[in-house]
């Protein structure tokens, strides 16, 4: 029965468990994604959202609370800088994990963890999607000029010559 079993121990001893969790988080935290088993992804995904959730409001507390269960002051400072930046506005749901099918060695079910906000993949698909709209057909007919259009010859306008002038303007 599993009566009570919230976390999957993976296998390992709690303080393995920990500070294998800790290095993915710092990994995905640096490279934005990460391939791993999907077991791993999961339980990364459990340990690394509540840290991106802490490191929204940059206190000094929060700070500690995330080198605590990190351990690298480079991710941290990254997560706090740039991580947090990017997903202020995103009420949770910080992390994606895709299935890549099995590993050839041993079968294993391998997935794909990324931060959402930087898969530009995704992004470029909203926006191409939004641009993609049917419009309608705008007739766009070449506007020409009448001198352009017309194949008369246009007479000039009448300029009277020096000699034609008036005897009072002599």
């Amino acid at each position: 029965m599993r009566h009570g079993k919230k976390i999957n121990h993976l296998g390992r001893k709690t303080a393995h468990r920990k500070s294998m969790l800790a290095n993915m988080a710092c990994s995905l935290i640096e490279n934005k994604r990460i391939n791993t088993t999907t077991a791993k992804a999961k339980a990364l995904k459990q340990f690394v959202e509540p840290l991106i959730t802490k490191s929204k409001s940059d206190t000094t507390q929060n700070r500690r609370i995330v080198f605590a269960r990190l351990r690298q002051k480079e991710a941290v400072a990254e997560l706090f800088r740039d991580v947090s930046a990017k997903i202020a506005d995103r009420p949770g749901g910080y992390t994606r994990v895709i299935r890549l099918g099995n590993r050839l060695g041993d079968n294993a079910d391998m997935a794909m963890i990324e931060l959402v906000d930087y898969n530009e993949t995704y992004e470029a698909g909203k926006k191409k999607k939004s641009t993609t709209r049917r419009r309608k057909k705008s007739t766009t007919a070449k506007v020409t000029t009448p001198e352009v259009e017309s194949t008369e010859k246009v007479d000039a306008p009448q300029v009277e010559s020096p000699e034609t002038e008036s005897p009072e303007e002599k």
